[in-house]
């Protein structure tokens, strides 16, 4: 009985142990709801045992089930691999290869990473969506693009895998005639909160209603990170930036590090990932692209995995 079990049935499996009830999985595998008990109870009869308690008005996963749960995950996650891998095989060189990238990965290591790439794969077209936060998985999600360099939005979609590349240290500063760049120790939160707080917003809804870093009530957002920057050397506010893109003013002393309650030593830094769809990991000049992405290390602003 047990060889006649199919890679569908430990789907169906797992989509209802994730989704918690039949439907739900129903709707996630675009199936009916019948359609779903009739492969689960198809299961339980190979395997010998119950898999769900039906006796509720939800489905309860057995301890049976429970026990068998992490292994229908590694056979499916390992089909999914394969089929990837397959896929991948089977295309050969990309002919075009799309990447969206944090508006807070390192300018210098990106230019450098497509000027190589450009030598490379020179019949390889290469389209960049520059974007932060929800706007740069967005273009991923919805098969825009193969690879996303994400940094300032913390969080990696379910059906998403994630290579680690590089640390992005990032400082709160201000202007030189800001009134909180008279304060040379640590500034309370209370004081930060009477002052506008420039904060870099989303393009796309993603994280709808959802803040990253925000301290202030009093909040000003930009779409733009240059905006942000030249806000900031106005002195219309304080923020966080990339060091690396305020380093020569504070070099200049055209802006001031500030040090927060929260941060005594620095503002929140960015881990940089390359993240793709597990079903459609990238081809030859992805992954090397990706290789490329990883090679900045200058001035301690980023060290290499």
């Amino acid at each position: 009985m047990l060889d006649g079990m199919s890679m569908d049935q430990l789907r169906t499996f797992v989509a209802a142990a994730d989704e918690g009830s039949f439907s739900a999985a129903g709707r996630k595998l675009r199936r009916a709801q019948s359609v779903v008990s009739h492969t689960l109870a198809n299961l339980e009869l190979q395997v010998g045992f119950l898999l769900f308690d039906r006796t509720n008005r939800y489905p309860v996963m057995t301890d049976a089930g429970q026990a068998l749960l992490e292994q229908a995950r590694l056979a499916v996650g390992g089909m999914d691999a394969f089929k990837a891998r397959a896929r991948t095989l089977a295309e050969g060189l990309e002919p075009e290869l799309a990447v969206a990238v944090d508006v807070m990965f390192p300018i210098a290591n990106l230019t450098a990473a497509v000027q190589a790439f450009q030598k490379q794969f020179p019949t390889t077209p290469l389209r960049l969506y520059v974007e932060a936060l929800g706007a740069v998985i967005q273009p991923l999600l919805a098969g825009q693009c193969r690879i996303a360099v994400i940094g300032s939005l913390p969080e990696v979609p379910p059906d998403c895998q994630s290579e680690y590349l590089l640390d992005v240290p990032s400082v709160t500063v201000v202007a030189p005639g800001h009134p909180l760049a008279a304060n040379r120790g640590m500034i309370l939160r209370s004081v930060l909160e009477q002052h506008v707080q420039l904060v870099l917003t989303d393009r796309s809804p993603l994280t709808a209603g959802r803040n990253f870093g925000v301290v202030s009530p009093n909040v000003w957002r930009l779409a733009d990170l240059g905006a942000k920057h030249a806000f900031l050397c106005a002195g219309l506010g304080w923020g966080h930036m990339p060091l690396h893109m305020v380093q020569a003013d504070l070099n200049a002393k055209a802006l001031v590090r500030i040090k927060l309650e929260t941060s005594p030593t620095a503002g929140p830094g960015f881990a940089m990932h390359a993240v793709h769809r597990k079903e459609q990991p990238p081809g030859p000049a992805g992954r090397w692209f990706v290789q490329q992405l990883r090679q900045y290390q200058e001035a301690g602003l980023g060290r290499k995995a």
